[in-house]
């Protein structure tokens, strides 16, 4: 199978993780996108995919498969190991719930404060900024931090004591902070704690 993607950035970093959560990095064959040169853009990646967002997946039948939570799902679900999204009813229905909360309280956030209020990727690809709408991202952002602060006050982990596709949206979304100068505050210490415990996971430190 193949990955377009960019390497380092948020999105590709997620399933890049999953997949090393596998032990399935050796079974990929990663493409880079030259999306600072608007690569992504182009006709022949939209066939790929329309959203024209990276990371894409191609399976050996050529089926494309974007979205991270779709390709970390069939990344789960393909290759042995502990399950990232969940065994039970119960437990697929909560880390589900936590990695979309990671997701739109975050990491999206994140994102639109990155590509509306600041430089972001350059005038050439930023062709539509909203300087208040990015503003307001931020704080939504912060919210979303002290929200999962309480979450990780009772639990090791997003949706429990196991490490899942969750906990791998929220780092994400947290390196794309850090990267967009959003500074997590100090009193968030419960993910502070749960920083530095996922950082040390061979996944993320490979």
């Amino acid at each position: 199978m193949k990955i377009y993607d960019v390497a380092n950035f948020p999105n590709p970093l997620r399933v890049r993780i999953a997949l090393a959560e596998k032990n399935a990095t050796s079974h990929v064959t990663f493409i880079p996108v030259d999306l600072m040169n608007g690569e992504h853009r182009t006709d022949a990646f939209l066939a790929k995919n329309p959203a024209a967002s990276v990371p894409v997946l191609e399976l050996e039948d050529g089926t494309f498969i974007s979205e991270c939570t779709a390709i970390t799902e069939y990344i789960d679900q393909h290759f042995s190991g502990p399950s990232l999204t969940g065994e039970t009813a119960k437990e697929r229905a909560i880390i589900n719930m936590q990695q979309k909360r990671a997701e739109s309280m975050v990491l999206d956030c994140v994102a639109a404060y990155f590509h509306h209020a600041t430089d972001g990727l350059g005038p050439a690809l930023e062709t539509y900024q909203n300087n208040e709408w990015g503003q307001k991202q931020k704080e939504k952002s912060l919210n979303g931090l002290a929200y999962f602060n309480t979450v990780l006050s009772s639990s090791t982990f997003l949706a429990g004591e196991t490490f899942t596709i969750a906990d791998i949206t929220l780092y994400a979304g947290i390196g794309f902070a850090g990267f967009a100068q959003i500074e997590i505050p100090a009193e968030l210490t419960h993910v502070h704690r749960w920083l530095t415990l996922v950082a040390e996971r061979p996944s993320v430190k490979q």
